[in-house]
């Protein structure tokens, strides 16, 4: 049945229902790590430096040796929350890692921290934005389905490419996965596994740390980019990518 207005009335349409208040909530978290990256940028540059890290070197490791499990777990947590909000200093925390625990156990400190603030924002990302649009793309079709439906069949092997190639920025690689709809395990898996080899590298450097401050310099991060240090890693790189290599040679006429 068909209503027809009156003459001389105006026609009027309902308002429309407001959005869903488990939708907003679901969106406010990321939204919320959005605003505290924006007010990190800027707030927190000479709290989170190789300054601020060289002015409290002492008492920092005075703290370790007093009190080791409250300040490895205190390092963990802050290292976590640095990732999850994408604050400025996620490289000075690798390399505090390595300066107040060694290769061992800061390299479990720093992967277990830094996967877990990944996580933690990948979750939030996906939540509220990753669901809706990895939906959205599959059911448009066109040149983003496939390419979502060729991340998704090469997927474990494009998550680790992503963290061991070091020209994809962290953060990104918290997200896009996010956005695509990666499941939340193989995302802690490769990142966990992927980031290792990175996190080793800076070993060195934060192992000299000590003698880097006594002489009031920086120290040198270009290091990742040297041949005999980028080599090693863009040979796991490849040895990621050779299953999607393979699969694809074989669908060939």
């Amino acid at each position: 049945m068909v209503r027809v207005p009156l003459k001389g009335y105006p026609v009027t349409t309902p308002p429309r229902s407001a959005p869903p208040l488990s939708a907003l909530l679901r969106k406010l978290p990321f939204l919320l790590i959005l605003g505290a990256a924006a007010i990190g940028a800027f707030s927190l540059r000479d709290v989170l430096s190789f300054e601020a890290l060289a002015a409290h070197r002492e008492t920092l490791l005075g703290w370790r040796d007093t009190h080791f499990v409250a300040t490895a777990a205190g390092f963990m947590l802050a290292y976590a929350v640095i990732v999850a909000l994408s604050l400025p200093g996620a490289t000075v925390a690798t390399l505090t890692g390595f300066f107040l625990f060694g290769l061992f156990p800061g390299v479990l400190f720093n992967v277990t921290a830094a996967t877990a603030g990944a996580v933690a924002i990948f979750l939030a990302a996906r939540s509220g934005f990753g669901d809706s649009l990895a939906r959205r793309a599959t059911e448009s079709g066109g040149q983003v389905a496939r390419l979502q439906a060729a991340l998704r069949e090469n997927e474990l092997e494009m998550l680790f490419l992503m963290r061991l190639v070091p020209f994809v920025p962290f953060v990104l690689a918290n997200l896009i996965p996010a956005f695509i709809g990666v499941r939340p395990g193989r995302f802690a898996f490769t990142t966990f596994f992927g980031i290792i080899p990175g996190a080793l590298v800076f070993t060195s450097v934060g192992a000299g740390l000590s003698e880097v401050f006594a002489r009031g310099a920086r120290p040198d991060l270009s290091i990742i980019f040297a041949p005999h240090v980028l080599g090693p890693i863009l040979g796991l790189a490849v040895l990621a990518a050779l299953p999607v290599v393979i699969r694809r040679y074989r669908r060939l006429p």
